[in-house]
């Protein structure tokens, strides 16, 4: 990327936000608009075959809050995606080309590094923790040499200068700073750094447990998740996200919006249809009252009266079915 296209970027979000998406485009990955809503804690969705990634795209990565960190990591364990932060910087430091950074356990990704990743297939070999840079070894290959060349844990840590227990740790798959890597290749005359790939790096944070709490929504969402679980779904509420909750049977998944009939009805139907199409997964908007729009956007729209009295998921599916046509 040259000077002037990053001095660009760094001056608009937006901008950076398209360059992302146009990326992944020219990549093979069918991508949602941007997600212009207040309080969302993802901007792009994007899917190439079985991958799905969830990402937020940042000028600088410390504006990413452990609360959107959270909720990217549910919505995309739900989903069976993953989830990653596209940033230009830290502070007042550019991000270097070719390493993993992480916060609050979701990967960190240059552009450079994610085009290079992409484009040209060169994953990245090293991440950031604290305490310096690391590398991941091929723990069972440094494991099965030691042992066919009877070398002791003893000398193998003297050669890299760690405890035995720290060698007994690397091939158990634990990372290791970069020149005790180097140490042990040159040691072994063996390459044993592994690429890393972005999308599936994990410093071990867990995802928020899958809910059906309702405690945190207002009255209209409380009754219309109620109406649906009596109905026979299982709800799961989403937070910060362009739907409220993700609705699911035996036989189906829908991207439930909730939204009281305003002017906001039609932005949300914007966002959901988009991320429906992507994600591969129908979409329904539950209002608080009957409306003669009952498709927006190409995501069926149901009135509150219109879902009690349904009582039924067959029911319920035959109206989105039949609006979706609309």
């Amino acid at each position: 990327m040259t000077e002037r296209k990053e001095a660009d970027m760094i001056r608009n979000r937006d901008k950076l936000i398209g360059n992302v998406r146009n990326l992944l485009s020219e990549c093979g990955f069918y991508v949602t608009d941007p997600i212009n809503l207040r309080g969302i804690s993802f901007d792009l969705i994007a899917r190439r075959d079985d991958q799905l990634l969830v990402l937020k795209v940042l000028q600088n990565a410390d504006a990413f809050s452990r609360e959107d960190a959270e909720q990217m990591r549910r919505l995309a364990n739900i989903l069976g995606g993953r989830a990653a932060v596209i940033a230009l910087r830290s502070s007042s430091k550019k991000l270097e080309e070719g390493i993993i950074y992480s916060r609050f356990g979701m990967p960190i990704l240059s552009f450079d590094t994610l085009e290079e990743y992409l484009k040209e297939g060169v994953p990245p070999f090293i991440f950031a923790a604290p305490g310096g840079l690391y590398v991941k070894i091929d723990s069972a290959l440094l494991k099965s040499i030691r042992q066919e060349r009877n070398i002791s844990l003893g000398t193998l840590a003297e050669i890299a200068g760690v405890s035995r227990k720290a060698i007994q740790m690397y091939e158990e798959g634990m990372g290791t700073m970069i020149e005790i890597a180097m140490r042990l290749e040159e040691f072994l005359n063996e390459p044993l750094v592994v690429p890393l790939n972005p999308f599936e790096y994990s410093d071990d944070s867990e995802a928020l447990p899958v809910t059906d709490d309702f405690e945190d929504f207002d009255m209209l969402h409380e009754e219309i998740f109620s109406l649906l679980k009596s109905i026979g779904y299982s709800v799961l509420p989403t937070a910060r996200c362009p739907f409220e909750a993700i609705t699911t049977d035996e036989k189906i998944m829908l991207l439930t919006g909730v939204e009281r009939y305003g002017p906001m009805l039609e932005k949300k139907a914007n966002a959901v249809s988009s991320i429906s199409k992507v994600v591969e997964k129908k979409a329904v908007i539950i209002t608080d009252k009957d409306a003669h729009v009952k498709c927006l956007k190409q995501t069926p729209v149901i009135a509150r009266d219109e879902l009690a009295h349904a009582k039924e998921k067959e029911k319920v599916l035959d109206l989105i079915k039949e609006r979706s046509e609309d």
